[in-house]
């Protein structure tokens, strides 16, 4: 059962209000999300004409009944995808990577076994989830405090998901796979010849001046470091808090984590052409169809598209992890992201149309 405690309006510090937003309508949407999930509270951030709107609901800790803290950071998931291909773009930019290449090529004698081939498999099908390597997750235990605790490294994930046959051929569907990830965290590795959540840094966050933004330093360091809800989720039935867990394991699949301004800012940033040239980014939104309707219209290169009811064009990821489900929509001019302390039932599958309603208020009033 939800806590719901606190339903308020509050501004980042030093922001004005968005005055296109229909910041009531949000409002209402975002407290009926958090009602309709069963999760213990939300916050939303809105990004327009330069300044950040904070809209908060329920509740940021059930111990204290107290709200989201303003500019809260949490783990953000899988959408540290995007950032992870936004820096293989620029190295195909840099001509260091080639998109078509067989990731053989940069990876010689990893993609071997069952799950695929790497002779076959390129860059681009593991960056849109065309390579046909399975998913290592649904094959991990991760029913329990416990299991997020047992860390593996990225090599032994890798393994996991090439010792399961493949699902099909390279290039002919698309099924999303974070072992896809962790293989393109190595080449960027491989290439660059340093961590791969050092070239993040170094390449987006310090240029874009995301303050609030790091890949932690797992597993010394599993606390969040600034200002942040608690984050819960249901074993056995009991609701636990398990904020201090980092269930990412500072891997390239989801290490990240943000806030919902440096979030809006990073997506903005790239759909602007201020991270990408413009060959480069025209591969990423270069989309084909995912089939599935949570996942939107079209899946490009660490990117999800959809054609909203007002027909604008939106770009997303969207991230789920033990404590914490966020989602957005992002255009170049205005950017919404939402963050969940508690991942709904069936990972929000049931609630996607609400989500994308709550979206789209932002960009159709």
């Amino acid at each position: 059962m939800a806590l719901v405690a606190a339903l308020a309006i509050s501004l980042l510090p030093n922001f004005a209000t968005c005055s296109a937003a229909p910041v009531e309508v949000l409002q209402t949407r975002l407290d009926d999300l958090v009602r309709s999930t069963a999760v213990p509270g939300a916050q939303l951030v809105l990004t327009a004409d330069g300044s950040d709107t904070q809209i908060d609901s329920g509740v940021g800790d059930l111990g204290t009944g107290t709200a989201f803290p303003d500019n809260a950071q949490v783990r953000i998931a899988s959408n540290t995808k995007t950032f992870v291909a936004t820096v293989v773009l620029q190295l195909v930019g840099e001509g260091r990577v080639q998109l078509d290449a067989p990731i053989e090529r940069y990876l010689p004698g990893v993609v071997r076994g069952p799950g695929g081939d790497g002779n076959l498999i390129t860059v681009r099908n593991l960056l849109q989830h065309t390579s046909g390597i399975p998913n290592y997750l649904p094959r991990l235990d991760m029913d329990s405090v416990a299991a997020l605790r047992q860390y593996q490294t990225a090599d032994q994930l890798i393994r996991l998901g090439l010792d399961a046959p493949a699902e099909f051929a390279p290039g002919s569907h698309f099924k999303y796979s974070n072992t896809n990830y962790l293989l393109v965290g190595k080449l960027i590795e491989q290439v660059t010849g340093r961590p791969v959540g050092v070239e993040v840094t170094k390449r987006i966050l310090v240029p874009l001046d995301l303050r609030n933004t790091y890949w932690p330093a797992f597993p010394v360091e599993n606390v969040i470091r600034g200002p942040h809800p608690r984050g819960y989720q249901y074993f056995d039935g009991n609701r636990v808090d398990i904020t201090d867990i980092d269930p990412g394991w500072g891997l390239s699949d989801g290490a990240l984590v943000s806030t919902g301004a440096d979030l809006n800012h990073f997506f903005a940033a790239l759909l602007a052409g201020r991270l990408l040239p413009p060959a480069e980014l025209a591969e990423m939104q270069g989309t084909i169809p995912t089939d599935n309707p949570a996942l939107g219209d079209g899946v490009g290169l660490g990117l999800f598209h959809r054609t909203n009811p007002c027909g604008i064009a939106i770009w997303s990821h969207g991230g789920v992890m033990d404590g914490f489900f966020v989602f957005g929509g992002y255009t170049p001019d205005r950017a919404i992201t939402v963050s969940l302390n508690q991942v709904p039932p069936l990972f929000g599958l049931v609630h996607k149309a609400q989500m994308d309603d709550l979206v789209d208020a932002a960009f159709c009033g």
